[in-house]
């Protein structure tokens, strides 16, 4: 067979090759001899010029001690001829068998790798070593390879052993299992051709290349003459490591995912007024997490509060900053504040949390007396709304610079949230990609949410299949899509509104109170509830008409679920609960307002003023 085609696939061999080349050019260039190992001894230099009785010149590899080195390592062999390699070890020469001198049996038989040598259209096996033996057991020689090489048909290389056939060139299979969960092999199969026997012998691998192939020719006896090498080395350590790693980055990504999802809100609040859902994609395979986030707040008086933002960056430092973010929004929302004044509060929060990292945010107040969606943008992608018929808008400027950079102030807009409209709040990883401007990514936001049916979570699925939002997608995405529904028939009777004007003077309370007591009376709710609602009523207007200044207006709004009394006036001085003392005349109402209903607030409203408000929940039926 011819060796050199497949002898440089030994891994080390051409190493090895190369380091004795450098090594014998490295002697020529110091002028040694044809035996430079005879240097290492200690012998008397007299003896190197001595001759023995029989008038031959003495043994060059023979040390002073007297202990020679043959071929062998030891004993007195014959000294290595001029073209073998020596090496010099502690003062005794051992001969470096160069190539040559070594048949492709005993490479092959000494090597820790499995080896297997197969010839002919039908791979009839040809030779196997003894690790391979060791490894699957004794196999017979002549078999084809299905049958003599049964663990190859296991491990699926029999149709990768057609193709080095074919090609003549060198093919490998990584990490191949054997079936059971046995050991993993990484296989090399190599074209090899066996050399012409001579005429009248058949011999070695020659005569098992021609047994059953006839006395075709041509490409047929060539075939005959080509062969495969199969070598396979054991990785199942490293399979196994691969794996372990593989696992732990399994885990290490869950851990990531979990600990981002636990810095999102585990279950949206849901308004009376809305129907929102929002879902969370985390981006890639990879363990690191991300900045983005999202919140549901409500605020009371059927107000809602809607925040959507991305922290730029991956890692535990982007996570960090975006709970810090996350948990600042709620306490800012709690004060009820217009959209850009929490902005302008986030914004200087997130320049002392980090001032390298870069964050986006809006926020958005939904008022359902009014029908907007009053939002503010740090540098955040625009709100889009479906109404009814299809029709998709943006919302339009204003959009200040990201979190953290100061200096800048943050104005308030507003955008039209009617009965049967949908609004999308979302972050860039949907719709930004390589290679493109993000606002085709917004214009096909825009197209996909013009024609997405039904509720909001199916259109969360929806825009994420459109936009092409899978597992591999390589940014994280999170999208919330709230819903103003239209309500008709019996679900309609559920939600009412009734509002009266104030002029102030003696005649008001009065007025509140008997206009509050025809409303309630009408919407049918307990006498208990009528009660309490007309004095919540009473005391809100009281309260304003002592403390506020024109114009005032008594605001009444059921639900499905809660009566919210609400009272507004043209000052700004926002009422506190207090403590009164036994004497004191006044300053009992707030605290009134608050033992007997569910909750109560006020806010400045936008014009200028503010508006004082308490709830009741309605009982279960």
């Amino acid at each position: 067979m011819n060796f050199t085609r497949w002898s440089a696939r030994f891994p080390g061999t051409q190493r090895r090759a190369a380091a004795r080349s450098e090594h014998a050019a490295a002697q020529a260039k110091r002028g040694e001899g044809a035996v430079p190992a005879a240097r290492g001894g200690r012998a008397d230099p007299g003896a190197e010029r001595s001759t023995p009785a029989d008038g031959r010149p003495a043994d060059p590899t023979v040390s002073g001690t007297g202990t020679g080195s043959g071929a062998g390592g030891g004993g007195t062999g014959t000294p290595p001829s001029p073209s073998t390699p020596t090496s010099r070890r502690t003062g005794v020469l051992t001969a470096v068998p160069s190539l040559d001198e070594l048949s492709a049996r005993e490479v092959l038989g000494r090597l820790p790798a499995l080896v297997a040598l197969v010839h002919g259209p039908e791979h009839r096996l040809a030779y196997v070593n003894d690790a391979y033996t060791a490894g699957f057991g004794a196999r017979t020689p002549g078999a084809p390879a299905h049958e003599a090489l049964p663990e190859l048909g296991e491990l699926g290389l029999l149709p990768l052993l057609d193709q080095v056939q074919r090609s003549g060139k060198s093919r490998t299979a990584k990490n191949r299992t054997a079936p059971g969960g046995g050991s993993s092999y990484t296989v090399t199969c190599t074209p090899v051709e066996f050399p012409e026997a001579a005429p009248g012998t058949e011999t070695g691998t020659t005569a098992e290349a021609g047994s059953g192939s006839g006395s075709g020719s041509g490409h047929e006896a060539e075939a005959h003459r080509t062969g495969v090498l199969i070598h396979l080395a054991d990785v199942t350590d490293h399979a196994e490591a691969v794996e372990r790693l593989r696992a732990s980055e399994r885990r290490q990504r869950e851990a990531a995912v979990t600990l981002q999802r636990s810095l999102l809100p585990q279950e949206l609040e849901q308004p009376d007024d809305l129907r929102v859902a929002a879902t969370y994609q985390p981006g890639g395979t990879e363990a690191a997490v991300g900045g983005d986030w999202y919140d549901v707040i409500t605020l009371g008086a059927g107000r809602t509060a809607l925040v959507i933002g991305d922290v730029m960056g991956r890692g535990v430092r982007a996570a960090a900053v975006m709970g810090q973010l996350r948990t600042a929004v709620r306490a800012y929302a709690r004060l009820d504040l217009p959209p850009h004044e929490v902005l302008q509060l986030l914004d200087g929060l997130a320049a002392e949390i980090d001032a390298s990292q870069i964050a986006t945010c809006v926020y958005a107040v939904h008022d359902p007396n009014e029908g907007l969606l009053a939002y503010a943008s740090a540098g955040h992608l625009p709100i889009l709304v479906r109404d009814e018929d299809g029709t998709v808008r943006r919302a339009a400027d204003p959009t200040g610079p990201p979190l953290g950079t100061g200096g800048w102030l943050h104005t308030s807009g507003t955008i039209a949230l009617g009965p049967g409209s949908t609004a999308v709040l979302y972050t860039d990883g949907l719709v930004e990609r390589r290679g493109e401007d993000i606002d085709e990514g917004v214009a096909a936001l825009e197209r996909a949410l013009s024609g997405a049916q039904g509720t909001p979570a199916v259109i969360c699925d929806r825009l994420m299949r459109a936009l092409g939002v899978d597992a591999d997608h390589d940014d994280d995405v999170a999208v919330m899509v709230l819903q103003q529904p239209a309500r008709t028939g019996s679900d309609a009777e559920l939600f009412h509104n009734a509002a009266l004007e104030l002029l102030g003077g003696i005649e008001a309370a009065p007025r509140a109170r008997a206009f509050a007591q025809g409303v309630l009376a009408s919407w049918r709710f307990p006498v208990e509830l009528c009660d309490l609602g007309v004095l919540a009523a009473s005391e809100l207007v009281a309260n304003s008409l002592q403390h506020g200044t024109p114009p005032m207006s008594l605001r009444l709004r059921r639900t499905d679920r809660r009566l919210i009394i609400e009272v507004t006036d043209g000052d700004d001085h926002l009422p506190r609960r207090r403590r009164a003392e036994p004497a004191d005349e006044t300053g009992r109402g707030i605290s009134i307002i608050a033992t007997i209903a569910s909750s109560w607030g006020s806010r400045r409203t936008p014009g200028g003023g503010k508006a004082v408000w308490c709830e009741f929940a309605l009982p279960d039926k």
